[in-house]
């Protein structure tokens, strides 16, 4: 198993990107505690595992003290996190300029931006005292280049953690803590739920699976401490790219 004796922590892990992550690094051997707003979906998520293989607690990433408690109860759990997938995001169906809710722009920010920003700095603290960590954000295309898909706060957050993963890497390279971000394109997820124009079941076909991004940190998570994959670009074939 590739993942054997390793721990991780991952945020968003109810559904989507962070379940298949999860689920994928459970199969490796890795010890996992998932975490997200509804505990319905984090108990499913464990469900689908072996028995105890997955862990999970209820938290608000964007609100500190809600995340420090996870970071102590994962740490108390797993006894330290070896790797780190910061995957929880939102969106909402009214996202141009001319339609957001300020209120949205700041719930956003607050929970991709803010909310890995408050995981990465908790569990930095273990991982530079062993000398050794991963750190994966899973980010977006709209991370690299804004779409209009995205919006204006989905793209501006995304861009948010692209900054603070390129950030944290070139800080902690010479502790031993490598950092990489995810660019997914299209995957299907229940975020298409937030689409202004709902998604055909043919169209959630012909995109990126959660299992498929999944393999994607598998392969970042299990390379020799030496190697590091600073960005990741993963997209469905049939989606542009140039």
């Amino acid at each position: 198993m590739k993942l054997a004796g390793k721990t991780a922590l991952i945020t968003g892990g109810g559904t989507g990107i962070g379940r298949g992550v999860a689920l994928a690094f459970a199969r490796e051997g890795c010890r996992v505690a998932v975490a997200g707003r509804r505990q319905a979906p984090l108990e499913e998520t464990a469900k689908l595992a072996d028995e105890g293989a997955i862990l999970f607690r209820c938290v608000d990433i964007a609100a500190r003290e809600s995340c420090q408690e996870l970071i102590v109860w994962a740490l108390e759990q797993l006894g330290s996190v070896d790797i780190l997938v910061n995957s929880a995001g939102t969106n909402v169906v009214a996202r141009s300029m001319a339609e957001i809710d300020p209120a949205d722009w700041d719930r956003i920010l607050a929970v991709n931006a803010t909310g890995a920003f408050n995981c990465i700095h908790g569990v930095l603290p273990q991982m530079r005292a062993r000398g050794d960590g991963v750190i994966i954000n899973v980010s977006s295309v709209a991370g690299k280049r804004a779409v209009l898909l995205g919006g204006v706060s989905y793209n501006a957050s995304k861009f948010a953690m692209t900054a603070l993963g390129t950030s944290v890497a070139l800080e902690e390279r010479h502790n031993g803590i490598r950092v990489t971000n995810i660019y997914p394109g299209e995957v299907n997820t229940p975020l298409l739920d937030f689409r202004p124009v709902p998604v055909s079941d043919e169209h959630k076909a012909s995109i990126l699976q959660p299992e498929d991004v999944a393999e994607a940190a598998l392969l970042v998570a299990t390379l020799p401490p030496r190697a590091n994959i600073p960005e990741l670009v993963i997209k469905p074939t049939v989606q542009e790219w140039a």
